[in-house]
């Protein structure tokens, strides 16, 4: 019994002198690896558009039943996104989400991707559900933000091609 407090003592004055591997969380953070999982986002292309076409190949793929996709129809007077339909409703209860990536790996035009924010509190169950508003990034500069007005048959139906994932 003796020799295993000495061998107890001996690991504790060992450690006393090695670098603390404890980070001060809210103002040092600890980086994520390349492949990490963590908050969606919903991305549009370089001139403001949406690319989610309200498909909701991610509400069928995703294993805990936790996206809500509901589509509309596009026209000239409001476009949201290129193709003939946007999501008017998108919204993920983030306490039923696993991250799995499902959803992203099923998107046809990229437009869901787990991203790097981990820092998901939430205070009643009404917050945990994500809105496409909350889900939405910003419109990136030289864009123009949804809904987009343009003149009936002017619309360039091409889709600006895919990036290569990071």
């Amino acid at each position: 019994m003796f020799t295993e407090i000495i061998k107890g003592l001996g690991t504790t004055i060992k450690h006393m002198f090695e670098e603390p591997i404890t980070i001060q969380y809210p103002e040092e953070r600890k980086p994520v690896a390349k492949r990490f999982k963590g908050r969606h986002e919903l991305k549009r292309y370089d001139n403001g558009l949406e690319k989610c076409i309200g498909c909701a190949l991610c509400a069928a793929a995703c294993p805990a039943d936790a996206i809500f996709v509901q589509a509309s129809e596009n026209t000239d007077e409001q476009r949201f996104s290129p193709g003939e339909r946007h999501a008017s409703v998108y919204e993920i209860n983030m306490l039923r989400c696993i991250f799995c990536g499902y959803c992203e790996d099923a998107c046809p035009t990229q437009a869901i991707v787990l991203e790097h924010d981990y820092e998901l509190a939430f205070f009643d169950r009404q917050s945990a559900i994500y809105t496409k508003k909350e889900l939405l990034v910003p419109v990136p500069d030289g864009g123009k933000p949804t809904p987009q007005q343009v003149a009936p048959g002017s619309f360039n139906w091409s889709i600006p091609p895919m990036q290569d994932a990071e």
